[in-house]
């Protein structure tokens, strides 16, 4: 059953190594790649299970994915493909706290990555165009998309995105949509996941004050993971939102003890250089934040923090999905779906948006939107080939 598998998985490792622009941008290329190419899931499966995961704390775009590899295999398959995903962007954000030393913080900003940006702007409007056509079928799933994304491009609290999405639900929940005659077998509940997940919560605040209070030698350890696991249980809103907590919690509040801020703005910087889960950067702020225990401790921090942020999204999304099956036969959920998906299509649009208006427009930049664009819709050339030309016309620009 492993072997058959197998295809999917490197489907999920290329994926990892090329997904540019952030969660709506990761959606866009999760339609390309596994409902258009690999037809793991429907358009409407995917769309479902991000605007489910927008309603949840913590890495939405590494829930859906997950979501994709419960699927097709249970609960074992979803593990693996979430370890697939965020393995080579914390393997490279963790050897960034070694080797930041060593760099001219000024040449980090390489020109190689200068057509990254706008080709994730050609994948996000692709991603809107594709989810307007599976969701968008009235006037008032028209009017929740507008409305969604106007409010998230110009409010930018980490509340936006659930706020909406609830609203949204409740607004389509006026209309007379039927819930179709289907005989769906109800989905068993992990209730394990949850008290995993309170369990761990509380045990994590414990040893850490505990260590905190004592003075333990290795308290940092314990504080490390009791921050990044709090950060994973209540984050909302993606990157921006864990980079302020981290700013706040690791440069403030400890008065630059840990790393100051220009090195969590650079690494935040080149972060996003990079493909992958934003919550990456989690490995880079741990290894900085135990650097100064030794190469070993800075190891361990480089492990111990994806592990803290990543796992209480695994743990809520496990819990609460086939809950959310289930409660897909009453009529209100069935009907809050058409709203919800607006929502989301409205804010991938903002999303469209916001990262064009953050870059320089140019004749060569329009192109590269347009082109990737273009590719997208007419050809069936593989999203990980559009990124990698991408990077290397950069680097023979450059």
């Amino acid at each position: 059953m492993f072997l058959r598998h197998i295809p999917f998985l490197k489907a999920v490792l290329l994926h990892s190594m090329t997904a540019y622009g952030g969660p709506q941008g990761h959606l866009a290329m999760m339609m390309k790649t596994f409902v258009q190419q690999r037809k793991d899931v429907t358009e409407q499966e995917l769309m479902e299970y991000n605007a489910f995961c927008q309603l949840l704390p913590g890495a939405s775009s590494s829930q859906t994915l997950t979501l994709i590899g419960y699927k097709r295999g249970g609960v074992v398959l979803a593990i693996l493909t979430l370890l697939i995903w965020i393995t080579p962007a914390c393997l490279l954000m963790g050897s960034l706290s070694f080797l930041l030393q060593y760099f001219d913080k000024s040449t980090l900003q390489t020109d190689i990555f200068r057509y990254v940006q706008p080709m994730a702007v050609g994948f996000l409007a692709y991603g809107g165009i594709k989810a307007f056509k599976i969701s968008i079928r009235n006037t008032a799933t028209c009017c929740i998309m507008v409305v969604a994304m106007l409010a998230a491009y110009f409010l930018k609290s980490p509340w936006t995105f659930p706020v909406l999405i609830i609203l949204g639900g409740i607004v389509s929940n006026f209309s007379n949509k039927r819930i179709p005659d289907i005989e769906d077998k109800p989905r068993k509940i992990q209730w394990g996941n949850i008290w995993l997940f309170v369990l761990l919560f509380i045990l994590a605040g414990f040893f850490s004050e505990l260590s905190r209070t004592h003075n333990w030698i290795t308290r940092r350890p314990f504080n490390l993971f009791e921050n990044f696991y709090r950060f994973g249980s209540l984050v909302f809103g993606g990157g921006d939102i864990l980079i302020a907590m981290m700013l706040e919690q690791y440069v403030f509040r400890a008065k630059s003890q840990f790393l100051s801020a220009e090195e969590l703005l650079t690494g935040a910087g080149i972060m996003r250089a990079l493909p992958g889960p934003t919550f990456s950067i989690s490995a880079y702020v741990g290894g900085m934040a135990m650097r100064s225990l030794g190469p070993g401790y800075q190891l361990l921090g480089c492990f111990l923090a994806p592990v803290a942020i990543f796992l209480p999204s695994l743990l809520l999304v496990l819990f609460f999905f086939p809950i959310w099956n289930n409660l897909k036969k009453y009529v209100v959920i069935y009907r809050a779906l058409e709203g919800i998906n607006a929502v989301v299509v409205g804010i991938m649009w903002a999303a469209t948006f916001i990262l064009l208006g953050a870059i320089q427009i140019n004749p060569i930049n329009v192109l590269v939107i347009l082109s990737t664009l273009g590719l997208l819709l007419l050809s069936k050339i593989p999203s990980p080939v559009i990124v990698l030309t991408c990077v290397a016309l950069g680097w023979l620009l450059h």
